[in-house]
């Protein structure tokens, strides 16, 4: 495999995970969560699920829309985080889900050559490798999040997977979408 096909994959794979996966097990999560618990907080310092659907919207905005794309950054992270309400679970991933598309956009026009370019974001010195790699990994933290506190909510009404027969077969995918898994 050469570099410009790893560099390709990598791309490709990151799509994925920021356009299809995340958004989906984060859909099915947000909405086993009852409205009522939507912005409950389990403490003073921790986070709500709104709040972290919020919060990853800005980021993928601030980091791939604004950073890796060039669009205008108007990102107000605070407010991710200070919110208690305001949006129902529908407007909360219409939201989400604007900014994947957005971001999948941006995305879809890298080429290999464009991962070694440099790029200030949130006040750091990056690449767009870097960059990129950053966001899929904090999109993939803020999912296990949302999950956890989704199956506190509403223990077993949220499910990835058929595991007949040993194999883990994802029902979170669109459909007409397969897994691209390695």
């Amino acid at each position: 495999m050469t570099d410009v096909d790893l560099a390709t994959r990598f791309i490709e794979r990151s799509r994925y995970y920021l356009a299809t996966e995340y958004p989906a097990k984060i859909s099915a999560a947000v909405r086993a969560i009852p409205a009522a618990q939507l912005w409950w907080r389990p403490n003073a310092s921790a986070n709500s699920a709104g709040n972290l659907v919020l919060h990853l919207a800005g980021n993928v905005r601030q980091w791939v829309v604004s950073g890796i794309g060039g669009a205008p950054d108007v990102r107000e992270r605070d407010a991710e985080f200070a919110a208690t309400g305001g949006l129902e679970t529908e407007a909360l991933l219409a939201m989400l889900h604007a900014a994947v598309r957005d971001a999948d956009t941006v995305l879809a026009a890298l080429s290999p050559a464009d991962l070694g370019v440099a790029r200030r974001i949130q006040g750091r010195d990056t690449t767009v490798f870097a960059a990129l790699y950053h966001v899929v990994e904090h999109f993939s933290g803020h999912t296990g999040q949302v999950i956890l506190l989704a199956k506190q909510c509403t223990p077993q009404a949220v499910r990835f997977y058929d595991d007949t027969g040993g194999l883990a077969k994802p029902l979170f995918l669109p459909d007409g979408v397969a897994d691209i898994a390695d």
